[in-house]
């Protein structure tokens, strides 16, 4: 029989946030450091009991395990929302308050009100609910981690889909990320619509 991968000390720890706040969700985002492309947010609720196997931190799974975690906490979440901020937005008020945007609109879609919002990291977003940070939270909470697979496979879809209107740049490959691969294609064919103009600045300068 394959061996069952269970990370129970996620669920566990949002169990004992339970005994003080019955409905809570998880918050994470993805893409904060690339240099193209909208950031994506992610907010999940799980019902105590629930129980996933291979849940942890999107960063420690495979794509292909990603995608397939995708669907089966979009069928076992009580609700979840996944939102974005745009290149815009990025571009206009920094790419923290953009992320922190984004989250507050992934809580805003639930369609419930949490009784609290887990979000990774060390900052909060504007919340109309409580709300507690956890750093390193998708690899402690259940909920977090959730929200985090949700917010990185949603953004790596859309930048397939970008890759598909610029096939140039290759964003299939790095994501938006800057890579070395990135770069030459920047050198190669200047700035598109969906980088981001504020994390291309040093670039800018170089081609002057």
């Amino acid at each position: 029989m394959p061996k069952i991968i269970l990370h129970k000390e996620l669920f566990d720890f949002d169990s004992e946030i339970r005994k003080d706040y019955p409905i809570i969700c998880g918050v994470d985002e993805a893409g904060r450091g690339p240099l193209a492309g909208d950031v994506y947010a992610a907010a999940v609720v799980f019902s105590e009991g629930v129980e996933i196997e291979y849940l942890n931190d999107s960063k420690k799974i495979s794509e292909k395990r990603r995608e397939q975690l995708y669907d089966v906490i979009v069928e076992k979440a009580d609700a979840y929302c996944v939102a974005v901020a745009s290149v815009e937005e990025i571009d206009s008020m920094n790419i923290l308050r953009a992320a922190m945007l984004a989250m507050k609109r992934a809580v805003e879609g639930l369609g419930i009100t949490p009784d609290i919002a887990l979000v990774d990291g060390n900052k909060l977003p504007d919340l109309s609910c409580e709300a507690r940070y956890v750093i390193k939270g998708d690899a402690t909470s259940a909920s977090i981690s959730a929200a985090s697979i949700l917010a990185k496979v949603s953004r790596d879809r859309y930048m397939k889909q970008i890759a598909e209107k610029y096939p140039q740049y290759a964003f299939e490959k790095h994501k938006g990320y800057g890579t070395k691969l990135h770069y030459e294609m920047l050198e190669k064919y200047g700035v598109s619509d969906v980088h981001r103009k504020t994390f291309l600045r040093k670039f800018y300068d170089n081609q002057k």
